[in-house]
C-alpha cells in the first residue's frame, strides 16, 4: 500500500442515498413464507422481493387502509 495518496480530485459517492440500512423487524411466519415461495420462483432473494415491494408502495404513496373489528 502507498504511504500517501492523492485524493484532490476524488468526489462524493453518487449512490449514497441508494445505500441500504439494515434493521431488525418482526415479519409473521406466513409472511417470510409467501415471499420466500415468491422468490423460489422469481429467483430473486426474499429479502430483494421485501424491498422491492416496500419500495413500490412509497414510489406508488400508496396509503395503508385498515379496518379493525
Amino acid at each position: 500500500m502507498r504511504e500517501e495518496y492523492n485524493f484532490s480530485n476524488a468526489r462524493k459517492n453518487p449512490y449514497i442515498k441508494k445505500a441500504k440500512q439494515q434493521i431488525t423487524i418482526n415479519l409473521d411466519r406466513d409472511v417470510i413464507d409467501y415471499f420466500k415461495g415468491q422468490s423460489g420462483s422469481s429467483g430473486i432473494p426474499y429479502q430483494t422481493l421485501i424491498n422491492l415491494y416496500l419500495s413500490d408502495c412509497v414510489t406508488q404513496k400508496r396509503e395503508l387502509q385498515l379496518s379493525w373489528k
